[in-house]
């Protein structure tokens, strides 16, 4: 279904499982953003990309300003992050961010994901070669090529502007973020984004097997439920 497919299901997905989980994941992030570059969302632009990124999540307003009051306090945990990488069940390539307060009980947690569920933890640089840091808009829309127009008079570097099925996916820099939104909110001021986020893309696919694919679901599970631990990307297609 295209890599469109593939990036509102992944979106998706990341907002999957328990509310509270969810609200934690969020309000560890957004205290270590605002602690760290100001509390202030105006100037502190990836602090708004957060919050806004939140509330679409549906994160309820009290949990964010818990979040920033917290960081305005400065007192607290002092949370640094850390990124592991390797290759999970059906050999497809996986990489876990977390923010950590104890570096070493997040690393024992996560090399446990992956001994429990025959995948190999790998070092640095060992799949995030074979991933482009992207920032990533979807919306409806018919027609990329004015999209891609209107970037492009913006002065925006674009990777790619694709459309499946009556959605439009615009791809580019993670560095390019902020401008894209501008962009877009400039030259079509009703246009309703649906998906603008930072992640990674894999730059090849692998297909689980149906024999691989319960191993697969137990390692995201295990994952997830890890207290340090952010967000997962993979190249892991799964079987329909």
């Amino acid at each position: 279904m295209g890599r469109a497919f593939e990036v509102r299901k992944n979106a998706m997905a990341k907002t999957a499982g328990a509310k509270t989980k969810v609200y934690s994941k969020y309000g560890k992030e957004i205290y270590v953003v605002a602690k760290s570059g100001g509390p202030d969302p105006d100037t502190n632009l990836s602090l708004k990309r957060l919050i806004e990124k939140a509330k679409k999540d549906q994160v309820p307003g009290h949990v964010i300003e818990k979040a920033l009051e917290k960081a305005v306090g400065g007192a607290g945990e002092d949370y640094s992050p850390s990124r592991y990488e390797g290759f999970g069940p059906g050999n497809c390539m996986v990489i876990v961010d977390c923010l950590t307060d104890n570096a070493n009980r997040t690393i024992t947690d996560v090399r446990n994901c992956f001994t429990k569920c025959n995948a190999k933890i790998g070092s640095p640089g060992t799949a995030s070669h074979m991933f482009d840091h992207c920032a990533v808009f979807g919306f409806s829309g018919d027609d990329e090529d004015v999209i891609l127009e209107a970037l492009m008079e913006a002065d925006v570097d674009v990777n790619d502007v694709e459309i499946d099925a009556g959605k439009i996916t615009v791809l580019a820099p993670h560095t390019e973020f902020f401008k894209v939104k501008t962009a877009l909110h400039e030259s079509f001021p009703a246009l309703e984004i649906e998906i603008e986020e930072i992640t990674f893309l894999p730059q090849v696919d692998a297909s689980i097997s149906t024999e691989d694919l319960p191993m697969f679901q137990k390692f995201m599970d295990m994952l997830e439920d890890c207290d340090d631990v952010q967000n997962i990307y993979h190249n892991a297609i799964l079987p329909e």
